[in-house]
């Protein structure tokens, strides 16, 4: 494993670990958290029914998808489902004007751009290729 590779397997693993905990934590709570995200978005712009059904699915989508990046399964399109529900998490923080959770979502983009740059030529541990190798 080149040193490139391991630079990319941390980082990875730090980004799953982050969206993964973030689901951990949630789905227990999942009616508070969501009474707690409808409760922000009381005067924002975006229809009642939009935030309560997304409340709902948030926990669920960050478990699933930071578990996907941290094992390193579906690595290319987990990568792009995380950077985007860190898109819509960034714009639902501006409709609200919650300006202080911006620039962590932002830092989940950055790094995970940065991830998908490399997943082609970095991610040499990962699920995705213990899978390959089966194949051929």
């Amino acid at each position: 494993m080149s040193k490139y590779s391991q630079s990319f397997l941390l980082a990875r693993i730090a980004v799953g670990i982050s969206l993964f905990g973030h689901g951990l934590v949630r789905i227990p709570i999942l009616s508070s958290f969501s009474g707690w995200m409808i409760g922000q978005f009381e005067k924002s712009i975006l229809p009642h029914e939009l935030v309560t059904a997304f409340s709902y699915v948030l926990p669920f989508a960050e478990l699933l998808i930071g578990l996907f990046i941290l094992v390193g399964l579906f690595s290319r399109q987990s990568l792009i489902a995380g950077a985007l529900l860190m898109i819509i998490l960034v714009f639902g923080s501006t409709t609200i004007q919650q300006w202080d959770a911006i620039p962590s979502q932002l830092i989940h983009v950055s790094m995970i751009t940065v991830l998908l740059a490399f997943v082609d030529q970095e991610n040499t541990f990962a699920l995705d290729k213990l899978l390959n190798h089966r194949k051929v």
